[in-house]
């Protein structure tokens, strides 16, 4: 089994810095609405959890360059 590496800060604001061995990120929003992401990489995500019993999340991504 691999070895995986990732960290992840909260700054004041509803901002974290998530760094693992690619890339790093920052992840902007709350627990209860959407979550934009961007990452290093380029890839831009935005995720929302759906109502309901079973936590059920939407993702979307886009590459950026």
């Amino acid at each position: 089994m691999p070895l995986t590496f990732r960290k992840s800060f909260r700054i004041p604001l509803g901002v974290r810095l998530n760094i693992n061995r690619r890339s790093r990120s920052i992840a902007t929003g709350g627990k209860h609405g959407p979550r934009h992401t961007r990452s290093s990489s380029g890839r831009r995500t935005t995720s929302m959890d759906l109502p309901g019993p079973f936590e059920w999340r939407r993702t979307r991504s886009t590459r950026g360059h």
